[in-house]
């Protein structure tokens, strides 16, 4: 009983702050970015686009163009992450539609606008994943065509984002497609500062009273394999089964999760992974 009291003030917690993080998101597009022709990237900057194109609501694109991605999500990373982020997506549509007619904060300085408007998307996205969910699809894109081609998700997350600032330079010119780029990096970088080691894979390292079922777990529940290795104390020599799982960036919430709910105080040590290649870094389906 206790346990699934804690689980569900867990999710009301999480839900929360991913509604949090897309309203900041939001307002950091309509009361900055947006009025300013200075766009975003990913799913958000083609929506915006489109929404300047067809004079069609921003929070409508950005819930329908999203929809493909969160399915990616669900199969590749798991049913609560897809959940998380239809929670986030679909604040950060709505939140665009409440907030845009809300005052502009700054106009003019396109500096300012861009360093301003930048960090406060960063913040609010990077408060979203942090928690469990994403606001933004094409990260979702990026981690699946890691596993098909030679290149980082960070690497393929800037491609593809190249794109996105070619279709921005047709409608905010070659001026806001710059600036555009500038606050997708300012933003990017600010993720990465919230969420801690956003881009990249992550290798844990785990020592728990019961590796076995652990192991188990993180392969049932989020289509990873791991490794068991057996280490020992320095000063008791006491013999422990170590487990080694190198996971993509937006998993970092859901196997924390599943250790917290198997092992609460299991030793567990984390260290960014620049690359990783060969071996069987790969996923099943968990669906």
């Amino acid at each position: 009983m206790k346990k699934k009291r804690k689980n569900f003030k867990r999710v009301i917690g999480r839900s929360f702050m991913i509604i949090l993080g897309a309203l900041i998101a939001a307002y950091g597009l309509e009361a900055i970015l947006i009025p300013n022709e200075v766009s975003d990237g990913g799913v958000t900057g083609i929506s915006i686009v489109l929404s300047q194109l067809f004079n069609v609501p921003l929070g409508v694109l950005i819930g329908i163009i999203n929809i493909p991605f969160i399915w990616l999500g669900y199969k590749q990373i798991g049913k609560s992450f897809a959940l998380y982020s239809i929670l986030g997506i679909a604040t950060l549509a709505i939140g665009t539609v409440i907030l845009h007619h809300v005052e502009t904060i700054i106009t003019g300085d396109t500096l300012l606008i861009t360093v301003v408007g930048g960090i406060i998307l960063g913040f609010g996205m990077g408060i979203a994943l942090r928690n469990g969910g994403a606001l933004d699809g094409i990260d979702m894109l990026a981690v699946l065509l890691s596993r098909k081609l030679p290149f980082g998700t960070s690497d393929l997350i800037l491609f593809l984002n190249m794109f996105v600032f070619i279709l921005v330079s047709f409608v905010f010119g070659l001026e806001g497609a710059i600036l555009s780029g500038l606050a997708y990096f300012i933003a990017s970088k600010v993720i990465h500062i919230v969420e801690e080691g956003l881009s990249g894979s992550k290798t844990f390292k785990i020592i728990t009273k019961d590796p076995d079922l652990l192991v188990e777990t993180i392969r049932d529940r989020l289509g990873r394999s791991a490794t068991l290795s057996d280490v020992y104390g320095g000063y008791s020599n006491e013999k422990f089964k170590e487990v080694t799982c190198v996971i993509n960036r937006l998993e970092d919430t859901k196997i924390k999760s599943i250790i917290f709910e198997i092992d609460p105080k299991a030793f567990v040590t984390v260290y960014d992974t620049a690359e990783v290649k060969g071996g069987n870094f790969t996923k099943k389906d968990i669906h």
